[in-house]
């Protein structure tokens, strides 16, 4: 199969050399950036992803029509941010080509999650996302990892996983598209709250605390939605929280960790130098969910630490001082 990686972070990126040794990749980059020319010329990504350098195999192309020409598949692995204008684009080249996203957030603004965009933007093309709890470095070396793609049509996400599973990358299907979009975005909030939970040094107890309730509050978002309950304890919901909230690779940890310190949201993100989807996200997510009368304490907080109305140790008080109740609540 012939795959085009349409962005080229690390994310991007790490896809792109796991595909490549099964399939005939082409990794596209906007040619205004000259990252193509970069990557050409060092057969590495020396910017997004240093250190795993490209096979033979691996073409990259800064134009976007010739990058399509051969695909049967188009993967897009912008942030949520870039997968509108990304699909704006495919329109106006006419693509019919099977497309997946591998971001995971709301799209701000519009608070929609990524299939809505897709529908609006190329309607009657089949789609899904591929997510699940995956860091791009560990990818890119080679290291076990199981993902999930998720459709609405099960049979196309069926297809997806039979062709892009082998080697490292054990890959599952799922029908439910919405329950693997929820969990795989709102598991980054709850990855700012751990991380601040571990920067004021709070202990294992609390950090187990607030991952379980946290999943607590994805399921209930994703129910209210239209997911199914047992998805978020599957690879897009434990899984990938598990990951975000542990991990030292975790950007959106980082970003926990930094306000727990006493840095400004601002400095934070300046400092980080890449996306943390977890910072739009949350403040689409408290709305929604505001809207849908859903119960999201944790997600609530986090937006007051983002909006510097509490200071990280305030929010997690204010948690803490919140009236007892059943687990199940």
């Amino acid at each position: 199969m012939n795959i085009t990686v349409l962005a080229a972070g690390a994310w991007g990126t790490a896809l792109a050399l796991a595909f490549s040794a099964r399939h005939g990749v082409t990794l596209w980059a906007r040619p205004e950036d000259r990252l193509a020319e970069e990557m050409a010329r060092d057969r590495e990504n020396r910017r997004f992803l240093p250190g795993f350098p490209f096979p033979d195999s691996l073409r990259v192309e800064g134009d976007l029509e010739v990058a399509l020409a051969n695909a049967d598949l188009i993967l897009i692995a912008t942030p949520i941010a870039g997968l509108r204008p990304t699909l704006k684009n495919l329109a106006a080249l006419g693509t019919k080509t099977p497309f997946l996203w591998a971001c995971k957030g709301f799209e701000a603004g519009s608070g929609q999650l990524p299939h809505q965009v897709a529908v609006a933007e190329l309607p009657g093309i089949p789609h899904g996302v591929l997510s699940g709890p995956s860091f791009a470095q560990e990818v890119a070396a080679g290291r076990p990892t199981a993902i999930i793609v998720a459709a609405a049509n099960r049979a196309f996400a069926q297809e997806m996983a039979q062709a892009l599973h082998g080697g490292h990358l054990r890959i599952y299907a799922s029908d439910d598209l919405i329950g693997a979009e929820v969990g795989g975005a709102v598991k980054n909030i709850l990855a700012i709250a751990t991380g601040a939970c571990d920067g004021l040094e709070l202990g294992a107890n609390a950090r187990a605390a607030l991952m379980t309730r946290g999943l607590a509050e994805i399921a209930r978002l994703g129910v209210a939605l239209g997911g199914r309950k047992e998805t978020f304890m599957g690879l897009t919901g434990m899984g990938d929280l598990v990951l975000t909230c542990t991990g030292a690779l975790s950007r959106n940890r980082q970003v926990g960790l930094a306000l727990a310190g006493g840095k400004a949201l601002n400095q934070v993100l300046e400092e980080l130098g890449h996306v943390a989807e977890g910072v739009p996200t949350a403040l689409e997510v408290h709305r929604l969910a505001q809207s849908l009368g859903v119960e999201m304490p944790i997600t609530a907080a986090v937006v007051a630490t983002l909006q510097g109305r509490l200071s990280a140790r305030e929010a997690v008080e204010a948690l803490l001082a919140r009236a007892p109740r059943g687990e199940d609540v």
